[in-house]
């Protein structure tokens, strides 16, 4: 989907091609101007932007091979939030109003009155988040023995 493809969609939701236009440019705008600054914006549900620097170090001309030295730089980086994670994996979750928002997921995650959710979900899902972290720290504490090990054989030799 380029541009003008996403103002035909929103243009159906707001009513009028003008308006779409206008609140496009106005969240785009907004985005890069508080990026460029240095500070993030996180938006629930669909990600972060921020700024990272991105330290100075050496490349390689491809086609002379030759090295070449790369300047320090900021670019804009985006953290997808874990809501548009879990709809891009499994598209078939996606709520079928056509409103992924806050409006639509607004009782789903959080247990609000919309959602009708109890204590026992929210303390089955910290089970759960609990479970899936504890096996990524043992890998983890592995990999960097292995490189603790790597390095202490490089030193020896």
């Amino acid at each position: 989907m380029n541009k003008s493809e996403l103002l035909k969609a929103l243009e159906v939701k707001l009513g009028s091609r003008k308006a779409a236009h206008d609140a496009l440019e106005a969240v785009v705008d907004t985005i890069i101007r508080e990026v460029a600054k240095g500070g993030s914006v996180g938006i629930t549900g669909f990600g972060t932007f921020e700024k990272v620097a991105r330290a100075a170090r050496t490349g390689r001309n491809p086609r002379t091979g030759e090295t070449v030295r790369i300047r320090k730089t900021s670019v804009p980086k985006f953290r997808p939030g874990t809501q548009f994670k879990e709809y891009v994996a499994a598209p078939s979750k996606m709520p079928k109003s056509g409103l992924v928002g806050i409006r639509a997921s607004a009782g789903t995650k959080t247990g609000g009155a919309a959602g009708g959710g109890t204590g026992a979900k929210k303390a089955a899902s910290a089970k759960k988040t609990t479970a899936k972290k504890a096996p990524a720290k043992a890998v983890a504490t592995k990999k960097s023995a292995t490189r603790a090990a790597t390095k202490k054989a490089a030193k020896k030799s």
